[in-house]
């Protein structure tokens, strides 16, 4: 029987991304998107709700989203879902889900600063698009380093 794993979101970056090396030496950046809902219940209510997602880009496309991408950008991310776990210190099996980010696009023209990437106008038009055919070994991905702080703001 076939499975599919294919996550397709459209969202802002929660924080800048955040960009390291496994220990044989493989880029890797982690970084967070959150999607809104929005919705009209049968009161005529408003409602909304958000979703935070951890997104994590391997090889050069990790080394892209380092470098092009910050907190606010609106990004178009395509990949699939990895659930990896690890002991804490204390000993307690610990568990994170993450989208392993295989096309990302840049669906807004960034601000600039001094050394910043600046996309052409035809990139702007079209979105800024990147992918990556590198595919982490579970081996690798179990030695993504921890951002601790993020756990604990998720209550992990």
């Amino acid at each position: 029987m076939r499975s599919i794993n294919k996550v397709i979101i459209i969202g802002n970056l929660t924080r800048d991304p955040e960009m390291r090396q496994t220990p044989n030496g493989q880029s890797v950046t982690t970084f967070g998107v959150a999607t809104n809902r929005q919705w009209v219940t049968k009161g005529n209510d408003k409602k909304a709700s958000t979703e935070f997602h951890e997104c994590v880009a391997w090889a050069h496309l990790a080394e892209i989203c380092a470098n092009y991408i910050r907190k606010g950008n609106l990004v178009y991310v395509e990949g699939y879902l990895k659930t990896r776990s690890w002991d804490s210190p204390e000993g307690i099996k610990k568990f994170k889900t993450e989208i392993v980010v295989q096309d990302l696009v840049i669906l807004e023209k960034r601000k600039t600063g001094e050394g910043e990437y600046i996309p052409s106008e035809e990139e702007v038009a079209t979105g800024t698009h990147y992918e990556s055919s590198y595919e982490p070994s579970d081996e690798e991905t179990q030695s993504i380093p921890n951002n601790n702080d993020i756990d604990k703001d998720l209550g992990l």
